[in-house]
């Protein structure tokens, strides 16, 4: 398999940034050649970890139907080989269909989630600021869903360098959430590096700081080729029409590190990635969980750039 994940380290996009880019509403939803393999992924978490995946305020039902909704009109117009709108319900190429029952038993968002890759965050207006009212969140990059749970959006990103309560960014991101038009969604793109090829990778703010704190290496016996992965997170913001929240979407994309030797340019992207992570301050590896890793990492990449 060629490495197939988007490169946000190629110098399109600076780390720690809010980084926002206009997306075609046609672009919303993503279905390619790892959706088959992560739907099925998506069912088995849920089935084992339902509580840790899956949250809703009471009163953000009509909100998670305006969701489930706009998905199924979406994804048959948009992908017609893979769904089919039925009387039974919807019908998913190679799934078991979401049928009607189905809708009307589980929780709309739910029911949403079981249709797509991506994970589902729903953000609602408050006195606070853009809270975290209900999420589908099968695919966490290092982070609770339970635990940010309700938080505000400074509160949600309280670890990340740069964007917590009191900064420039955090107030950028409430201004840019209350000008989001419905008819322009937007989309920003992150990364990071971790040891295997786990989907699921739950932990909260404070194991974040221990493990920082600490500053180990995450890849075992220091190996970084036959450990580490690249996590590339496609995130999406899509103001809903009727109930004025807004949907967070996050798709996955993971791939070994040593893929990227069979990328057609592998040389480019390999030299700005290292670039990337040599210029990553002290807290920022910290949180990224590579302060111990950097410098093998960088020159693992280098020597790619350097390479046939």
């Amino acid at each position: 398999m060629n490495y197939a994940s988007p490169t946000p380290f190629d110098d399109s996009s600076k780390p720690f940034t809010i980084g926002l880019k206009p997306l075609e509403l046609s672009d919303w939803i993503e279905v390619d050649a790892s959706y088959d393999a992560q739907l099925r992924e998506k069912r088995r978490i849920e089935a084992e970890h339902l509580d840790q995946v899956f949250v809703a305020e009471p009163g953000t039902e009509t909100a998670q139907q305006e969701v489930l909704d706009l998905l199924r009109i979406h994804l048959p117009r948009r992908f017609p080989e893979r769904f089919r709108g039925e009387c039974k319900g919807l019908a998913i190429s190679g799934h078991p269909a979401l049928t009607i029952d189905e809708m009307r038993a589980l929780p709309p968002l739910r029911a949403a989630a079981r249709l797509v890759a991506e994970d589902l965050i729903l953000m609602r207006r408050g006195d606070s600021g853009w809270r975290l009212v209900a999420g589908s969140l099968c695919f966490p990059s290092h982070w609770s869903l339970t635990e940010k749970f309700g938080l505000p959006m400074q509160g949600i990103h309280a670890p990340v360098p740069g964007f917590g309560p009191g900064t420039r960014t955090a107030e950028l991101i409430n201004r840019i959430f209350d000008k989001l038009l419905v008819e322009q969604p937007v989309q920003r793109w992150n990364w990071s590096v971790q040891a295997g090829g786990e989907l699921y990778r739950p932990f909260g703010s404070a194991q974040q700081i221990r493990r920082a704190t600490e500053r180990p290496s995450k890849f075992p016996d220091g190996d970084i080729p036959a450990h580490a992965f690249i996590r590339v997170e496609r995130q999406t913001l899509r103001k809903l029409p009727s109930s004025g929240d807004i949907l967070f979407t996050i798709r996955i994309y993971l791939d070994p590190l040593m893929q990227l030797m069979r990328h057609p340019e592998r040389r480019s992207i390999a030299a700005s990635f290292a670039r990337q992570l040599d210029g990553l301050e002290t807290v920022q590896l910290d949180y990224k969980g590579l302060t111990a890793d950097r410098d093998r990492l960088v020159a693992l990449l280098e020597e790619i750039a350097a390479g046939d």
